[in-house]
This record gives structure tokens, sequence and C-alpha cells, in this order.
């Protein structure tokens, strides 16, 4: 099986090989903006826009007259820029045509870029060439790597370079490699059933069998990182603009929000990674994972509980569940959303009407049983999950509501992603 993966490593920089990095990020922007102008005043007059190799084309022109400092930057920063802005027009028509057939979501029309944001990245393409400890890039030559044997190398089996991007972030400049890489397919998961639960007090409930229950806990980065964050932003407020205090504070900042960026990105891995269990051999696998259909941008429309639910990073944990199944062949099915998981009881059915957000454990006036609320909500998943082959909808299509009492006029399907 041949997917498509990126290597993420941090650079390890002199002086000179920054300011050159940072010329190509420059070179990168200006591209965009440029192309972005271009565009736009292109359709107000006739209706029509130029493609990225037509703006290119123009780009190179005014190289020799107007813009002759692009020519100490590699050709592939302005042309990929150009290329993204296609895909952000393209997304941008297909975003509005959704709006018009009553869809809702922002349009989302291409924005300038600015360095306040950040100094940005660029694409390279063509000979780029990797060792254990270092990289070679077009027009910037070797750079060193912090991190020893982590990107494939020249000559690993089955791995097609595909592109190296640069970009900063917090000070710090990073190159990811996209490769086409071959991975031996894996045999089917037959291990049994598996229900996740996502919250926000616990970033996920798992439930691999009755009573047999793991809790990942949530790091809560950012509620952990806020009171140095108002600290530092009060100081920035107070500091006299374009003077050199109030840069380095202004990179503090950064650096405090990549901080928190990093902790909830390595517990959302962890869990994922574990929930899947790749280090297993397939007979250990989930052969089936499910998973609720959250509504989080409705729910981060709760003002009260919307920093907690963005911490708690419900989208990204979905999305990694997605593509790390399909890499051990293991089915992801998303439970609808309408579908009562919290209320009825895993063992019996009954449901509790009442339940509320504070009731954090169930007690079943049926049949006696008591259970957290979390595990009893993900033993409701994986039953859901792992049900007859007929509940599944193949094609992805949404479901009519269920009411709490688990009838329905019309037969109940569950999503199956990949």
């Amino acid at each position: 099986m041949v997917v498509k993966r990126a290597y993420k490593t941090e650079l390890k920089l002199n002086k000179t090989q920054e300011k050159a990095l940072a010329n190509h990020a420059g070179a990168a922007r200006f591209a965009y903006n440029w192309g972005l102008a271009r565009k736009t005043e292109s359709y107000r007059l006739t209706g029509k826009s130029p493609s990225a190799i037509d703006l290119h084309r123009e780009l190179n022109e005014l190289k020799k007259t107007e813009y002759p400092w692009m020519y100490e930057v590699s050709k592939c920063a302005p042309q990929e820029a150009l290329r993204d802005l296609d895909r952000a027009f393209a997304h941008f028509y297909r975003r509005a045509k959704e709006k018009k057939e009553g869809k809702k979501g922002k349009v989302g029309f291409p924005r300038f870029k600015t360095k306040r944001r950040g100094l940005g990245s660029f694409r390279l393409t063509g000979a780029i060439h990797v060792q254990e400890r270092r990289i070679k890039l077009p027009c910037l030559g070797w750079i060193r790597l912090k991190e020893k044997g982590y990107l494939p190398t020249d000559g690993t089996e089955g791995v097609h370079l595909l592109s190296a991007t640069v970009s900063e972030r917090a000070g710090r400049w990073f190159v990811s490699l996209q490769v086409e890489e071959e991975i031996p397919d894996q045999a089917p998961a037959s291990g049994p059933p598996a229900g996740v639960d996502l919250g926000v007090k616990t970033l996920a409930a798992c439930s691999h069998g009755q009573g047999n229950h793991v809790h990942y806990q949530n790091p809560k980065a950012l509620m952990r990182g806020a009171r140095k964050l108002r600290r530092l932003q009060k100081k920035l407020s107070r500091q006299e603009k374009g003077s050199n205090r109030r840069e380095e504070t202004r990179k503090r900042i950064a650096r405090q929000h990549y901080r928190i960026s990093c902790v909830r990105s390595d517990a959302v891995h962890n869990a994922t990674s574990e929930i899947v269990a790749k280090a297993k051999p397939p007979s250990e696998r989930p052969c089936i994972i499910g998973i609720e259909d959250l509504n989080v941008s409705g729910m981060m429309k709760n003002h009260s509980l919307a920093r907690a639910v963005a911490d708690a990073s419900m989208r990204e944990f979905r999305r990694q569940l997605a593509y790390k199944c399909s890499w051990y062949s293991t089915r992801l099915v998303v439970v609808p959303r309408f579908q009562a998981t919290s209320k009825p009881c895993s063992k019996c059915g009954w449901v509790r009407e009442d339940l509320t957000l504070s009731d954090r454990t169930f007690h079943c006036e049926a049949c006696g049983h008591t259970a957290d609320r979390d595990d009893n909500a993900s033993d409701n998943i994986r039953l859901l999950a792992g049900s007859s082959p007929e509940r599944v909808n193949g094609r992805g299509e949404d479901v009519r509501p269920v009411g709490l009492s688990r009838q329905t006029s019309m037969k109940r399907q569950l999503k199956q992603v990949g």
C-alpha cells in the first residue's frame, strides 16, 4: 500500500542560513500577495482571473526590471506560493457554491499575508538530498538537522520524495518532507471492537469491553499556560511599540503558544496511537472503533465552554484516528450526531431522560447498573459500532435524528470512514 506521509523536524541553522530562509519565506509571501492583488484586479476588469502559470510568467518578466532581488532565492518559492493561491481560490469557489446550496460555513475569501502572523513558509521541489544528520535544499545547500536519523535518507527503499516545506514558528525553523511511502499491507485487525467517547474533563474514555475501560487524561495545555500568557500580554500592552523589549516579549508569547500546541498535539498522538494499538499484533488490535460525530462548531458557540472545547482538540483527535485506522486495517465507524449515547443504559437499554451534564455517574433504575458517565457512553458507542454490518452506511450520508427511545421509522445507519 502506498501512502503519503510527512516527516517534520527542526533545523539547526547559523545566522547566514537563517537569513537565507527568511528571504525565501519573504519571496513566497510577496508572490502570494502580488498574485492575489493581480487576480482581484483582473477579475474586476475582465471577469476572468489568470492562473498560477500565467502569473509566474508575468512575475518572471518583472524580475528583470522591478524585482531583481528575487533572483537570490529559488524559483520554486514564488512558483509554489502562486499554486497555493490557485488552490485557495478553488476552495473559495467550492465553499461559495455550497453556501448557495444551503450548507453552513464561512466562504473564506483568500487574505493577504503579513509578517505580523509569522514569517510563514515556502515549499521547494527538485534536487533535494537527505542524509542522516543534514539535508540539501535548492539554492540553500546543506543544512544540519537537530534530530538524527528521523527523515528518510537518499536511497531508502519504497520512499519517493515529493517536496520539502520549510516553515518558521516561534523563532524556530522546521522542514517537512512530503513523501510517497510504500508500507506493507497490514493483516485485518481481529480484536474486539472499541468505543471512544470524547470529552473536556477527560480527553477520551475508551471501552474495550464491559468493565474494560481506559481513560486518557486531558493535559489542558491552554488552561495551564493561560496564567503566563495573561502576564506576558499585560507586559506587552505596557511596552512602547517598536522597542526591543516589546519585540522580546512578543517572541516569548509566541514560544509559549508553541509550547501549548506541542503539549496538546503530543497528548492526542499518544492517545490515538494507543487506541489503534499500532504496536500490537493484528489479533490484539480492535477490528472496529466507534466514535461520535460531534458538532464541535456548535459547541464552540457556548462561550462558557468554548475555550475548554478548543483545548480538547476533538476534531484533530478524530482526524488522527481516521488515518491511523486506515493504515492498520481497522474500520472506523462514526455514530450519528443525534444518536443517544450518554442517557441509555449500556446493559439493558433503559433511558435516563433527566440526565444532565453535572451528573458524572450513571445509575440505571431498571437493572441497577452503576458506572461512570463517560464509561457508559463509551460502552454504548462500542455496541453501536460493533453491531450488524447492515447498520453501516458505506456512502457516509447523514441520517435523521433518532429519539431517545431508540425507535425510528427509518433504518438507522452509521458512517464508515475509509
